[in-house]
């Protein structure tokens, strides 16, 4: 019988197995993005580990929620994207919603609904098989970088690196978005966003490689570790082996007496 942490593995490989572009996650994205393929089929390869979401890193423009039923820039009630992509090509992102533009105003009301640039960089959740397992990919996506790693209470490790963007560009005036930054602007935070895409993609493949190496450490190790049953049976064996030497020893004492006896007679 299969114990929990094996269920639960099973259950999500069965999830996101056969074609990856349509397979289930638990990020709001909702299926696997394509970046993260390799790494998610690398941690998975682990018999202690299964990742439970991901994101590769994106650039998302979005609007805050209502503010007197959510906390400050969350989406709670009503908040929405008006632009996601996974990807560094994110030139004339603002070409793919309406908005008018204002660099004159700026409300302040404390329930006004900004809306957002922003960068969010690779994050996986990764539930391990026990603490152990945990710390040992915690400790290696620490010397990766990934300083905002963390481990909670059912050993699931949160992989996560501060490079980060958040900045307002506008606000939410009735039902239309209003930026207050000009052009320039808008390329020199697209730009910001590109250079970190790049930055975060270097990170995710240092991650990669150190979980290879993770993996194979893991590997030699359980191939070295003796097992009760085969303690058991090397102790038998190595009873067996001096208890034959010992025989053998005395046959060949007893056999060097007689013919030192043939030789006197």
């Amino acid at each position: 019988m299969l114990d929990p942490f094996e269920q639960k593995k099973r259950q999500i490989l069965q999830d996101i197995s056969g074609d990856k572009d349509s397979s289930k996650d638990l990020s709001p994205k909702g299926t696997i993005d394509e970046k993260c393929i390799p790494i998610i089929d690398l941690i998975n390869s682990n018999k202690d580990m299964v990742t439970t979401s991901s994101c590769s890193g994106r650039v998302s423009v979005f609007i805050e929620g209502i503010k007197d039923h959510t906390k400050i820039g969350s989406k709670g009630n009503e908040g929405r994207w008006l632009y996601v992509n996974h990807s560094p090509d994110v030139h004339n992102w603002n070409a793919n919603f309406e908005y008018e533009q204002d660099l004159d105003t700026f409300p302040d009301s404390p329930l006004t609904r900004f809306i957002l640039y922003k960068f969010e960089p690779l994050i996986l959740h990764v539930k391990c098989r026990d603490l152990a397992s945990a710390q040992a990919l915690y400790k290696t996506a620490m010397n990766c970088g990934f300083r905002e790693s963390g481990i909670n209470n059912n050993n699931v490790v949160a992989i996560r690196i501060s490079i980060k963007l958040d900045v307002p560009i506008g606000y939410l005036r009735e039902e239309t978005p209003v930026l207050t930054v000009n052009e320039n602007y808008l390329k020199f935070i697209t730009k910001l966003s590109v250079d970190r895409f790049i930055e975060n993609f270097k990170k995710l493949d240092q991650l990669y490689q150190a979980i290879e190496i993770l993996n194979n450490t893991v590997e030699v190790a359980e191939e070295q570790k003796e097992t009760k049953d085969q303690r058991r049976q090397r102790k038998i064996e190595e009873g067996m082996a001096r208890r034959d030497g010992v025989r053998l020893a005395k046959e060949q004492k007893k056999l060097e007496k007689l013919a030192l006896q043939n030789q006197k007679s």
